[in-house]
């Protein structure tokens, strides 16, 4: 399949708010009463859709969102790119809303024109562990795995898997 279009940031989006109705329904579906194997299923999903998906075909995360930066994730790329760690700060992050450490700008000042990261061995721990949809617990995350439904098609694949495993017909 040629990945030209179809990764795009505006054909994620569209994706996603097509599949607003049923993924609202599902996550107020498995927030009422969170099943018990979510978290299996969560994680068969995951890893079905990443055996089909390749982050490199479209880095739409890197490109229209910004991960959290934590002091560490500040210390260690500081480290790597040889500024000190309030040059660093000044230098790419800004403080959101919720007083979170973010990027000043999108696409991510370190995303490369074929999407792999110039700095992927000390990149901030938020980005290794995105979408998060291979985490324990994964009821806590269901806000946030609706969210990344927007930006992340492998979400999105896991999100219709869970539909077909949690909606029932009418």
């Amino acid at each position: 399949m040629s990945t030209d279009n179809y990764f795009t940031p505006e054909k994620i989006r569209f994706d996603g708010e097509q599949a607003k109705p049923t993924n609202s329904k599902l996550i107020r579906q498995l927030k009422l009463k969170t099943p018990k194997d979510l978290d299996n299923q969560i994680h068969d999903a995951h890893d079905e859709a990443f055996s089909r998906i390749d982050c490199l075909d479209c880095g739409n995360c890197c490109k229209t969102t910004s991960p959290v930066f934590t002091l560490n994730d500040v210390d260690r790329i500081s480290k790597r790119l040889k500024m000190k760690p309030g040059t660093f700060t000044e230098t790419y992050l800004t403080l959101d809303l919720d007083d979170d450490l973010v990027l000043k700008t999108a696409p991510c000042s370190f995303l490369l024109d074929d999407n792999s990261c110039s700095i992927y061995d000390d990149r901030p721990t938020a980005c290794r562990t995105y979408p998060h949809t291979n985490r324990k617990k994964m009821y806590q995350l269901l806000d946030l795995t609706y969210e990344n439904s927007f930006v992340c098609p492998a979400v999105q694949s896991i999100m219709k898997t869970l539909a077909r495993v949690y909606i029932k017909p009418a």
